[in-house]
């Protein structure tokens, strides 16, 4: 790395954080930000299966769970596995589970819906190895699925921009 690399980089440093306060950046859970309205005000409704509890404990292991809750979170959650990889023998070596979840987060004071939307990933395992490894596998990748459609949905809830 030349000298002139190291400097561009010091400067790099130094400047990002003036940028980001100057152009109005403020994290999302600090006093006043987006998210201090949300910690421990939602309530999510119970889960009716193991992915909604996976899911639930997701955002409420982001949100919290309080007991001043302003808000309840309603989850409609859709998983379907599909076969990816087969091989010569016609045996499936790998698989995709595609999650859909439909939210809707009501205001319990007044009982409209504040804010809803529909969020969806995937992710896949593999089904090479002996029975016990591949239902390991298949349980890895559905509470990986939860945490990525997890962080959708409080990525969205936070972009709402509720009041305190």
């Amino acid at each position: 790395m030349s000298s002139l690399e190291r400097k561009l980089n010091r400067r790099f440093v130094v400047l990002a954080p003036l940028a980001l306060t100057a152009c109005g950046f403020q994290p999302a859970f600090a006093p006043g930000g987006s998210g201090a309205s949300l910690l421990n005000r939602i309530r999510v409704e119970a889960p009716t299966d193991q992915n909604a509890y996976l899911l639930t404990r997701e955002i409420e292991e982001r949100l919290g769970r309080g007991n001043d809750t302003a808000y309840s979170l309603s989850l409609t959650t859709l998983t379907s596995e599909r076969q990816l990889a087969i091989n010569r023998e016609g045996n499936t070596d790998r698989f995709h589970i595609v999650g859909v979840v439909t939210y809707s987060l009501r205001d319990l004071r007044t009982g409209q819906i504040v804010g809803s939307d529909t969020v969806d990933n995937f992710v896949g395992y593999s089904a090479t190895g002996t029975t016990v490894v591949t239902l390991a596998s298949e349980r890895d990748a559905s509470e990986r699925l939860m945490t990525l459609l997890a962080d959708q949905i409080v990525t969205n809830l936070l972009a709402l921009d509720l009041p305190a």
